[in-house]
């Protein structure tokens, strides 16, 4: 008898030990398959990161190709023209010259090559020019037309609040003006 229930305890010891064994190898197996669909998952949102950036540069060269055509024939300018008609028209060619020059830096940092803090740093240097504070002025309008809760219209205000931090400085270190949002 003792024999018969010695025999039943190990049989019992190696079932359970069995079904540990197997409980461990589907719990490995799972965490394997777990792991590969992760590892699929962030290949995935890079492939669409990738995406996105090569998109936006493709925005930004058609842009540049679209806005140039317009710099160097007025009759083309006259399509995008929306500035005030009492501007003389070499000004306007200006005014789109530095949108070219805004829009770039604006696309460097939706394709995040520049962190918020960057282009701050770099709108700081660009609006030193007293003719991009002109474009800026002459084009709120436009960007009046923004969704007001969209990136560019949020960079806009960063902008518009740059602007008047630098207008108000009591120092010729335009460098240090305003404060830079966190990265």
């Amino acid at each position: 008898m003792a024999t018969k229930k010695n025999a039943a305890v190990r049989l019992g010891s190696a079932a359970a030990g069995l079904m540990l064994a197997t409980a461990g190898m589907t719990l490995a197996s799972r965490r394997r398959r777990l792991d590969a669909e992760l590892l699929q998952l962030r290949r995935l949102e890079f492939e669409e990161l990738a995406s996105r950036r090569r998109a936006l540069a493709h925005q930004q060269r058609m842009h540049w190709e679209l806005l140039s055509r317009a710099i160097d024939n007025p009759t083309l300018a006259a399509v995008i023209d929306t500035y005030d008609p009492a501007i003389p028209a070499e000004k306007r060619r200006q005014y789109f010259y530095a949108n070219a020059w805004y829009i770039n830096l604006y696309h460097l940092y939706r394709a995040g090559i520049l962190d918020q803090e960057e282009f701050y740093g770099h709108a700081r240097e660009l609006f030193q020019n007293p003719l991009m504070r002109e474009y800026w002025e002459a084009s709120k309008g436009q960007r009046a037309t923004l969704k007001h809760s969209s990136e560019e219209a949020r960079i806009g205000r960063m902008v518009d609040g740059l602007i008047k931090d630098l207008d108000e400085a009591d120092t010729d270190e335009w460098w240090v003006v305003g404060n830079p949002p966190p990265a």
